[in-house]
């Protein structure tokens, strides 16, 4: 197997850590976003967000296309109903708070960005589980 087809946890980790800026660096409830520079003061630095959008649009379409043909419909389901029930038992567990909104807007966030981390490898990880590889149909 070449070095570009290994996959390990350091793989998964990596695009969990782009899944979690994509996902942040759109929106949080911090104040510190995208969102929120494009929208105060919405004509000034006009190119510049502009360009940012874009990027963070080239992203989001590159995550959801990679999560949406790897996972499908069903499993797109099971991630989601396995980091909400994950999410759930830590909370119910006093490991992650949800005494706020802005609490349950960070886990919702850190589970939107572990589903599109799962969905960019699942691939890999079918491929280790079962020694299937995965193919994209190309359309003549």
């Amino acid at each position: 197997m070449s070095h570009t087809e290994q996959f390990n946890i350091g793989g998964f980790g990596w695009r969990l850590l782009a899944a979690l800026i994509l996902v942040f660096f759109t929106f949080n409830p911090s104040g510190w976003s995208f969102f929120h520079w494009a929208t105060h003061d919405p004509q000034n630095q006009i190119v510049g967000k502009i360009f940012v959008g874009v990027v963070l649009l080239i992203g989001w379409v590159i995550f959801i296309r990679a999560t949406a043909n790897s996972l499908g419909g069903v499993g797109l389901m099971l991630a989601a109903a396995f980091f909400g029930t994950l999410i759930w038992l830590l909370v119910d567990w006093g490991v992650l708070p949800a005494g706020s909104a802005d609490a349950v807007l960070y886990l919702a966030e850190f589970a939107l960005a572990g589903i599109l981390a799962v969905g960019m490898s699942w691939s890999h990880i079918r491929r280790r589980l079962s020694g299937q590889v995965d193919t994209d149909e190309i359309e003549g």
